[in-house]
């Protein structure tokens, strides 16, 4: 499998290329020139595997025989075995058809475990292979933060350096940040918001002197490997549910849209997903841009659900080159319009097909909140804010009952404890392997918003 870059002016290149890479070199994201099918017999005989040999099935196509078989299949199982559930990624009922997939049993207790579990040792393997090193530099809106740290920490090969947004995270979520003391993490809070931060990461990936000179790599989901890995569970849930035979809806608390274009993925690979519901909060610029077709960025307002309080998702830009038909010189000039007016609009053409793909909603505070409490009074079921904000989206925007809905559980509600306690009474508990999380003690730097300072800051640590 080769890729380009949605921009089409950066060389093609391999799976481990781009995995070393991440941002192409003409500040475009990469995909696969082609989208890998299964047919609906395939489907059917993923029946009754497990989630990891699925995974391989899945992303088999994209990554091997670049990386031997044999080898893959033990990147997988070494990735998966510190999840606490035996199934990884578990569906729960809420309701009749109407279903949660916990995407949070992996160490750092957030969705991207299951992807950066796996990038971590993807990393460690390639690097190892070709005696090399990098230095991995990420920005986080809360939960990429530590589970990045988390797959790399005490790493010979990488050191990493992860900008958060100061004073905008949860406590719980700086915490299991700052409180990993390893010599090859650097935690750094920003003065400014979260698109601040991914803003300066863009910027260093675009200065290809230093991007060279310190071998920059990303975990974001701007590298590809991340939006790979999640394409997996929408496979194994549909599946449980009934797929192939039987049509699956899902919705997905959607930030920098990276996880809900895994599902549209998955639907072009063979998968049949009904609909794909992009769950917004207040900061509504992706339901805004499918539903208006003008995708135009606002201030971010914080939010308790802070992991999606983004005006500038990255992911949208693969989107936009797959409805544009892979023109490269089309998805250029939209983005030097958002660079410089701070946004562009859609041709009715290419909105047409994102809409045949994909429902939004904005969901208020209010209504977050209120659908944390419905859950957890109808069925005992507690919810984080952003799972709550997936849930009122599909529950309004469901059109046929017949077919599963699956809301994407993206958080356990542990790591928002003041928001759940605030609408249920109770407290959500910390799993045991964190309860000691607040006496750990914490290790970050303080940087303004401002790229020079960021780039002495990393020379002087590496």
């Amino acid at each position: 499998m080769r890729y380009v870059s949605t921009r089409g002016e950066a060389p093609t290149l391999s799976f481990e290329e781009v995995l070393l890479t991440g941002l192409a070199r003409d500040g475009g994201l990469y995909l696969p020139e082609k989208w890998p099918t299964f047919t609906t017999e395939e489907i059917k005989a993923m029946r009754g595997k497990s989630y990891q040999e699925i995974a391989f099935l899945v992303m088999a196509p994209y990554v091997c025989p670049e990386i031997p078989e044999n080898d893959f299949k033990e990147l997988i199982d070494k990735a998966y075995s510190s999840f606490r559930h035996d199934g990884i990624v578990p569906l729960s009922q809420l309701d009749n058809n109407e279903w949660i997939l916990e995407l949070f049993h992996g160490p750092t207790l957030a969705f991207k475990d299951v992807a950066l579990q796996l990038l971590g040792n993807l990393f460690e393997y390639v690097l190892k292979k070709n005696n090399d090193k990098i230095t991995i530099v990420g920005a986080t809106s809360g939960d990429t933060g530590s589970a990045a740290i988390d797959c790399v920490q005490g790493s010979s090969r990488a050191q990493i350096f992860m900008l958060h947004p100061k004073g905008r995270v949860s406590d719980v979520q700086r915490k299991q940040m700052t409180t990993v003391i390893e010599d090859n993490v650097h935690n750094i809070a920003i003065e400014g918001d979260f698109d601040n931060c991914q803003a300066l990461v863009k910027a260093l990936f675009n200065d290809l002197e230093f991007r060279d000179k310190i071998s920059l790599s990303a975990v974001n989901s701007i590298n590809w490997a991340r939006v790979m890995a999640q394409i997996v569970y929408y496979f194994t849930s549909a599946i449980a549910l009934g797929a192939p035979e039987r049509k699956v809806s899902f919705s997905v608390p959607t930030g920098n849209f990276g996880d809900v274009y895994a599902g549209y993925i998955a639907k072009q690979m063979g998968l049949p997903i009904d609909q794909l519901v992009v769950a917004t909060n207040v900061n509504d610029i992706l339901s805004r841009t499918i539903n208006g077709g003008e995708y135009k960025v606002g201030e971010t307002i914080p939010t308790i659900s802070p992991s999606m309080d983004i005006q500038v998702s990255s992911n949208f830009e693969r989107l936009l080159y797959n409805v544009y038909e892979g023109d490269g010189a089309e998805i250029r000039n939209l983005m030097e319009n958002l660079k410089q007016s701070g946004l562009f609009k859609i041709a009715d053409e290419p909105l047409n097909k994102a809409k045949m793909n994909f429902d939004a909603m904005r969901v208020s505070e209010e209504e977050t909140k209120n659908t944390i409490s419905d859950v957890y009074s109808r069925g005992g079921h507690m919810i984080d804010p952003h799972t709550a904000v997936g849930v009122k989206a599909a529950r309004e925007n469901w059109r046929d009952q017949e077919t599963p809905m699956v809301s994407l559980s993206t958080a356990h509600p542990a790591k928002f404890p003041e928001a759940v306690k605030e609408v249920t009474g109770k407290h959500p508990e910390l799993p045991a392997h964190m309860a000691d999380l607040f006496e750990r003690e914490e290790k970050f730097d303080v940087l303004p918003n401002d790229l020079e300072v960021l780039k002495k800051y990393i020379l002087e640590n590496l």
